[in-house]
């Protein structure tokens, strides 16, 4: 009922050894020299913007922005109006461009990127960075103005439960323009490059997402929703089917554990599934305190006694990466892109099999002995593969390298 990921040769799962080692050689790979004398004008579309509240890619655009920004280059993220304020137009030194959208779950992102779009024609951006295949077809209008574009394909979204057949339909045509119309394609898995390139016949270029290392002794959000330190269980995701958040909470019923689970997060367009975990928790060990950002994300991961990740789509999940440089003891969902972030520094339960993870439950809530090595071996292994200065490297080079064809 259990599988530490130390058994991982004994599952058929031909990436699990070969992308761990891949990840890592890449991320380590020589690079050249950061410092660079010519700053270049960048644009990030597609996110909700910055700073980040929602999920992992405005995440990725407040990392990827601000140190670009550090290091000499003039950045723009444009973001929604119901997500960030108008004002101040400038975070961190990152230039804000708020616009608005259709607010409504299938033309959300595609009508914020489309008027993003429409307006960085007519800017100075040399480069755009386009995020999520559904914005593929947009990435033909900026070589009208000469601006070059890379395109972060993130998972396979037409995988996800909450879309509808042309939803999907959508996706599956954005993700045969990704190998069409961009300048560049970013994979932030190598089960996703692998995906495209059976699927395909396209080979994305892979740079993996980044996190932090390191912990915090503050408290201050534990005290606020009664919790001690070491001694609770975590989860956090967009609440939506496919991140299994259910299944979570029915493993940690089923394991008895006396600690209680804190499920963390939110989703905008998910309010019945998010009323049904609601009705699940009740009368039941759970705590649920809506999506928590910043620092009290930070104290949440640093003192939990374990976290679980039950994500069955995407490619990597930031959120993932940030508990193992906190030093989480992490619990995964079995799927070839989680074992892919996690090598062998955590234990893996069955894909979504509730027994086999109430069982890893109950065995870490029982006992704390045995796990120290996985929680060190997980920050060792965001440090050697998932540093987010090698990730800012390697986008600087791809912007660099299409500025300089002309």
């Amino acid at each position: 009922s259990e599988i530490g990921s130390h058994n991982c040769q004994s599952v058929s799962l031909p990436v699990c050894q070969s992308v761990s080692l891949s990840v890592c050689q890449f991320v380590s790979s020589t690079m050249p020299p950061t410092s660079a004398p010519h700053p270049l004008d960048i644009a990030i579309l597609g996110t909700r913007g910055v700073p980040a509240n929602y999920g992992g890619f405005e995440t990725f655009a407040e990392e990827l922005s601000t140190r670009l920004v550090k290091r000499g280059h003039r950045v723009t993220v444009y973001g929604r109006s119901h997500f960030v304020p108008r004002s101040p137009g400038e975070y961190r030194g990152v230039r804000l461009r708020v616009l608005p959208c259709i607010r409504q779950k299938y033309l959300d992102t595609v009508t914020h990127t489309a008027l993003s779009t429409l307006v960085a024609l007519f800017s100075s951006h040399q480069v755009l960075l386009v995020c999520n295949a559904a914005n593929a077809f947009l990435c033909a209008l900026p070589s009208l103005a000469g601006q070059k574009v890379v395109l972060n394909v993130d998972g396979i979204e037409r995988q996800r439960k909450k879309w509808n057949s042309l939803g999907r339909w959508v996706y599956r045509l954005g993700e045969f323009l990704s190998t069409v119309l961009p300048d560049q394609v970013i994979a932030d898995a190598l089960v996703i490059q692998e995906y495209y390139e059976q699927e395909y016949g396209f080979r994305a270029r892979f740079i993996p997402y980044g996190a932090l290392v390191g912990r915090t002794e503050a408290t201050g959000t534990l005290d606020r929703l009664g919790l001690t330190p070491g001694d609770y269980v975590m989860y956090v995701s967009r609440l939506e089917p496919e991140n299994n958040a259910h299944i979570v909470m029915e493993a940690h019923t089923r394991s008895g554990a006396p600690q209680p689970l804190v499920v963390v997060g939110d989703a905008p367009y998910s309010r019945d599934y998010i009323a049904r975990l609601k009705r699940q928790a009740e009368g039941k060990n759970i705590v649920m305190p809506g999506a928590i950002y910043g620092e009290g994300y930070r104290e949440l991961l640093s003192h939990c006694r374990c976290y679980v990740h039950a994500t069955e789509v995407g490619g990597t999940h930031p959120a993932l990466i940030e508990a193992m440089g906190a030093g989480c003891l992490v619990i995964v969902n079995d799927t070839r892109e989680n074992r892919e972030v996690l090598g062998e520094a955590g234990l893996i339960y069955r894909f979504n099999d509730p027994d086999s993870l109430a069982a890893l439950i109950r065995r870490v809530c029982c006992s704390s002995e045995g796990f120290e090595s996985y929680k060190t071996q997980a920050q060792e292994r965001v440090s050697r593969c998932y540093d987010w200065e090698s990730v800012v490297d390697k986008y600087e080079q791809v912007f660099r390298e299409l500025v300089a064809r002309g």
